[in-house]
């Protein structure tokens, strides 16, 4: 079976991600140091316990998530969950990779580019190919629908390439083009959208407010779940990962209906 350093996928990652463009919550890269080498790398969207479970249970040297540890503004100490969690990850030799807002915003392997894919969304490009974004960091993607389609039309093909029923506010029979998304907790991004001129805003989560904004401004709102809009990048990530080092990666989604 192959075999990968823990330091060259290190860098290869960051060299890939390119973490240090972004100000960020959380520490990106190689967040727990476990075995000098990898054979065997289990993705999911979230470092829980759930999921080193399930990882140290399928012989896996890693662990490469969306969502990792070490948060800005977290109580520091190593109590409670975040104590059994690097307990199971330092007992097990574990290697912890996270990636947060630079797996978000990756042009190819990001979570906007694949859920764009995924919704079968067109994404607005400029001169040399790249996407055209907005918002901070230059989050939130800007496209549009293929076919025009009402409101209510896209929210049940939302549902049936995510298998879960959006939250969504808006005229149902408003005719949809224009389309700005950021995947996750990004309901925030919703102004961006209506600065950007899109019909309809697609996020994760929803807020308070999120529904006043979308009513007065008339782009309308999805919240289609910050899980299960979040999936499809380290998807991705853990494809390229096993197509340049030929190692195992599997991916496992242990379902959040938030």
């Amino acid at each position: 079976m192959n075999q990968v350093s823990t330091q060259e996928l290190a860098d290869w990652l960051d060299a890939t991600l390119q973490p240090q463009r972004f100000k960020d919550y959380c520490p990106n890269g190689l967040q727990v140091e476990g075995k000098a080498s990898i054979r065997h790398i289990i993705t999911g969207v979230t470092a829980s316990q759930a999921l080193l479970e399930a990882a140290i249970a399928r012989g896996a040297d890693a662990i490469l998530v969306h969502h990792g540890w070490f948060w800005k503004n977290e109580n520091p100490c190593v109590r409670g969950p975040k104590r059994k969690r690097l307990t199971l990850a330092l007992q097990n030799e574990l290697n912890v990779f996270a990636y947060h807002l630079p797996l978000d915003a990756h042009p190819i392997l990001g979570n906007n580019a694949q859920l764009g894919r995924v919704l079968d969304l067109e994404v607005d490009r400029d001169a040399e190919g790249n996407p055209i974004v907005c918002g901070p960091d230059g989050l939130v993607w800007l496209g549009r629908c293929k076919v025009p389609q009402s409101l209510e039309q896209l929210g049940r093909s939302i549902c049936n390439a995510l298998q879960r029923a959006p939250l969504i506010v808006g005229n149902s029979q408003q005719q949809i083009q224009r389309v700005a998304w950021c995947t996750g907790g990004a309901q925030s991004m919703l102004e961006a959208a209506v600065a950007a001129g899109a019909d309809v805003y697609i996020t994760g989560e929803a807020s308070e407010p999120s529904f006043h904004l979308a009513q007065e401004t008339g782009t309308s709102f999805i919240a289609a779940g910050h899980h299960a809009t979040e999936r499809y990048g380290v998807q991705a990530l853990g494809k390229a990962i096993e197509n340049k080092f030929g190692i195992r990666v599997d991916f496992i989604d242990l379902d959040n209906p938030i």
